[in-house]
């Protein structure tokens, strides 16, 4: 327990530095935003298909992963959904709350983190994390919003989850390295050597960006926060740990991976989306916040445990 502390110590510091220079205004938002999208469509999407690539298909693609990661995060998605309806809560503000409690940050902090704590073979289960998380969740919540305002489902929110899959870099760069090694086409040096130095820019960019946005996030609404940020750092891996180990079996290694990645804190991105449909944005400005500082004791006691499987 204390040594996987240790090593996932210097991933937080970064995240530390960079709540530092944002909160010290030595990194304005603007700086920040800046930063974070070149890790998002550069840095990240290089890493992602570098190993998408590299790594053979057969060891990329598991359906039975997805399928039971999907259980996992549904169950804890309806559940959310279910105690955020009890309390009267309207369809879109409760599709952000359970979007606060099935998401995390995967992209940024667990894609880094769980390649150096467990191995690059952790890149492949981690990658369909990523892609179930951005394809079905970040529909569902869109889907969830509209319909809630409007009453129905329309063809412009339809057009508009396409639209934004399509555009997507983590999307794109999963898929064009997945189809790439499915043809097995090797990697030519030069381009191996570019992706790699862009690559390795990914970790300590993503983890400052992480700690530099969260400095403008508030600690409004702890209550809430502090259930969202339970229902993410417990529920969360619990139901994922259930499906994958129990309801749909998977290999030790690959559920272990999925599970970790359960464990991480409230997405970033899901204050992206609720402030652009002006939707609890302080709930899950919070929800962030709270969990990303509970994680630094959470995900080491959740990594330990599964050492144990």
């Amino acid at each position: 327990m204390v040594e996987i502390f240790l090593r996932t110590l210097p991933f937080f510091a970064i995240i530390g530095l960079g709540y530092w220079a944002g909160r010290s205004r030595f990194f304005t938002e603007d700086a920040t935003a800046y930063l974070t999208k070149f890790v998002f469509y550069f840095a990240l999407s290089a890493m992602l298909f570098r190993f998408a690539a590299t790594l053979p298909f057969a060891e990329i693609f598991n359906g039975r992963l997805v399928l039971g990661y999907l259980l996992g995060t549904m169950a804890v998605y309806l559940f959310a959904t279910f105690v955020a309806w009890i309390r009267g809560l309207d369809i879109p503000t409760a599709a952000v709350e359970a979007q606060c409690a099935a998401i995390g940050n995967v992209g940024f902090l667990g894609l880094p983190m769980l390649a150096l704590l467990l191995s690059e073979a952790a890149i492949g289960p981690v990658m369909l994390v990523l892609a179930v998380d951005l394809v079905v969740f970040s529909s569902l919540i869109v889907i969830l919003i509209n319909a809630g305002r409007d009453g129905r489902l329309g063809l412009a929110t339809l057009r508009l989850i396409g639209l934004g899959l399509a555009k997507n870099p983590m999307i794109v760069s999963i898929s064009a390295g997945m189809l790439w090694s499915a043809f097995q086409m090797p990697v030519p040096d030069p381009l191996n050597d570019f992706l790699t130095l862009l690559g390795g820019a990914a970790t300590p960019g993503a983890l400052f960006a992480i700690g530099a946005s969260l400095a403008s996030k508030s600690a409004e609404r702890v209550q809430i926060a502090a259930w969202l940020s339970f229902c993410k750092l417990v529920i969360h891996p619990a139901c994922v740990a259930i499906a994958l180990i129990w309801l749909i079996p998977v290999a030790t290694f690959p559920a272990s991976v999925a599970i970790a990645a359960a464990a991480l804190p409230v997405a970033g991105n899901v204050y992206m989306l609720a402030a652009h449909y002006r939707v609890a944005p302080h709930r899950a400005s919070a929800a962030i916040l709270l969990s990303t500082a509970a994680s630094i004791l959470s995900v080491p006691v959740v990594i330990a445990w599964l050492a144990t499987l």
